[in-house]
């Protein structure tokens, strides 16, 4: 019952959200700072991530593949289906769950224990609208993020590649071209619009509505980054029975 209550609790607040929205001014800054904190900030980790990961897809893939049976161009094709269907969409959504989910939940989740939250519901400001929206909104680039992702992805892999000796440099382009399919990219774009919606609204709802103290803080943080992952799975798995089922 408990978690019927929270899914009716999460879509109310979704509902609230787009009620009295706060003024034009206020909520450009608000954005602003929020696309800082939740996009830009993330580009560091991101890149790191996606070009050593890259790197080590393709290792495993090369050293799976070695035979006469297999032509030369199969690494690249395979390094690229890899990155850009799951990993660069749901591997990092993940990530970002644990990076940006947390920071969501701890920031709002500190203002409800100092009742700054409660302060500004007093002042008549619709406070989900004030502190969700803007995350919503920031979280629109997220596809640029992914994208980043999807070529130092495929570049780590390429480099690892020709410099550890699995295979050419044209090899492994020719595998990046071969069969290519512009829908994969629709299909990864539109996950990954939805895994921003979720990394704005779930960490949001576990701070907003967590009760207590301080130590209830990091307790709030950690089901966050739990409900989120598990959303990003599960629809990870509904999105793509429906559009490549």
């Amino acid at each position: 019952m408990n978690f019927l209550h929270n899914i009716g609790l999460y879509i109310i607040m979704l509902q609230k959200m787009l009620h009295k929205p706060t003024k034009w001014k206020v909520m450009k800054e608000l954005i602003l700072k929020d696309t800082e904190d939740t996009v830009v900030n993330s580009l560091g980790i991101i890149s790191f991530v996606s070009f050593f990961i890259g790197g080590v897809i393709t290792i495993q893939l090369a050293l799976s593949t070695t035979g006469s049976f297999y032509p030369d161009y199969l690494v690249g094709y395979a390094t690229r289906e890899t990155i850009i269907l799951e990993f660069a969409p749901t591997i990092i959504s993940i990530i970002m769950a644990g990076k940006v989910g947390s920071f969501i939940t701890s920031s709002i989740g500190s203002m409800r224990v100092t009742e700054q939250i409660d302060a500004l519901e007093v002042m008549g400001i619709n406070s989900i609208n004030y502190l969700v929206f803007p995350k919503v909104i920031a979280l629109l680039l997220y596809p640029f993020l992914i994208s980043i992702a999807m070529f130092l992805g495929i570049l780590g892999g390429m480099i690892a590649c020709v410099y550890g000796g699995y295979s050419t440099m044209s090899a492994f382009i020719e595998g990046i071209q071969t069969d290519f399919i512009p829908f994969h990219m629709t299909y990864a774009f539109i996950k990954s619009f939805v895994f921003a919606f979720i990394l704005a609204t779930v960490p949001s709802f576990h701070g907003y509505y967590m009760k207590g103290g301080a130590l209830e803080v990091g307790k709030a943080s950690t089901k966050s980054f739990i409900w989120t992952s598990v959303s990003i799975v599960v629809f990870n798995f509904l999105i793509t029975q429906m559009l490549l089922g």
